[in-house]
């Protein structure tokens, strides 16, 4: 007969996918309930540790662990795809904007200096270690990168949780010497859930069970000094429409032009259905970088920033739009042949 517990048991474990729970299911709740007594298992139930071990696992069986099916490879695949190049991304931007303003103090002058300087030291003690943190934190980017791809996992989502850590100061004001009820900006808003969509993209994606973080396109360091230099190299060349997103922006569209160029030679060479992973993680990162895109562009046209800003903002977003929109079919279209193959047990389990 079967008690009030087990029930329980078998809908927590409904969090599972459907896979996982034909092979697993009955060895799970047989596991749980077997040093219970039968007569209190309808007064009990499960305890908040089972329970939070299974939505654990759940993310981890959807996200490509081992013998996953292919559909659920191909997401996990596409989630730390996601999750690397956008921690790429934040450190190369951590590392120019740092690097830019320390080129022009160098030769600025004696007054300009002064002025910066007064950022971190003209408001007090307490804002200027404030003020010193949210400059010196973003650049654990940099380093959750370096730790990722040498698969120091925990390290890595601990220095990703640092460098995302100031985007919560400035959702409340405080380093901007705003009050706590001073709503933030949209583009604020945008720019914190872009990093903690990264930290949570990490944590879920990299669980014990996934494979090494790989790049796709070239070795990790000169993929990173590339990014940074196209980075500031687009803000450099036009520093009357540059913004805080431009870069990112710029960086975004090149690498989405580039797998479309590998993906014409591919198709000539007589490629089939590309792999989901790659268009559908460049589709994600092109969203959060539009986003971005559209908040700034609400603040520059109430602000009546010069028109060509506007206008080159608005390109930028118009690229990123059909990026996003192109990559996002090409991905959807690889992963219904994987679903498919997986219904139709063709394809091998990943």
């Amino acid at each position: 007969m079967t008690t009030l517990l087990e029930q329980r048991y078998r809908t927590v474990l409904r969090m599972l996918p459907a896979y996982y729970r034909a092979e697993r299911e009955e060895e799970m709740v047989e596991t749980y309930l077997d040093d219970m007594d039968e007569a209190d298992q309808d007064l009990a139930r499960p305890a908040w540790g089972e329970v939070a071990s299974i939505v654990a696992l759940s993310v981890r069986t959807r996200l490509g662990s081992a013998g996953a099916p292919p559909r659920y490879a191909a997401i996990g695949s596409a989630v730390r795809l996601f999750a690397l190049l956008s921690v790429a991304l934040l450190a190369a931007d951590a590392l120019t904007q740092r690097a830019l303003p320390a080129a022009w103090l160098t030769g600025a002058a004696p007054k300009d200096r002064a002025d910066f300087m007064r950022t971190f030291t003209g408001n007090g003690v307490l804002m200027g270690v404030a003020q010193t943190l949210l400059w010196v934190l973003p650049l654990a980017w940099p380093v959750a990168y370096a730790a990722l791809l040498r698969d120091r996992r925990r390290a890595a989502f601990t220095l990703a949780l640092l460098g995302a850590a100031p985007s919560l100061s400035y959702l409340v004001g405080r380093p901007m010497g705003q009050g706590l009820g001073v709503a933030p900006s949209a583009l604020t808003v945008v720019t914190a859930a872009t990093a903690w969509l990264t930290v949570a993209a990490v944590g879920c994606g990299y669980h014990s069970d996934a494979p090494p973080a790989r790049l796709p396109f070239a070795p990790a360091g000169p993929a990173l000094l590339g990014t940074c230099v196209l980075m500031g190299g687009s803000m450099v060349v036009w520093p009357q429409g540059a913004d805080s997103v431009w870069g990112s922006g710029t960086v975004v569209v090149a690498a989405g032009c580039a797998w479309w160029v590998a993906r014409i030679r591919a198709s000539r060479r007589g490629a089939g259905t590309p792999e989901p992973a790659l268009p559908l993680a460049l589709a994600v990162l092109g969203t959060v970088v539009l986003a971005q895109r559209c908040a700034l562009m609400g603040l520059l046209t109430s602000a009546q920033a010069p028109y060509s800003t506007i206008v080159g903002g608005e390109i930028q977003a118009a690229a990123l739009a059909a990026l996003v929109a192109t990559l996002t079919v090409s991905g959807t279209r690889g992963l219904l042949a994987r679903t498919k193959a997986t219904a139709a047990g063709a394809a091998p389990h990943a």
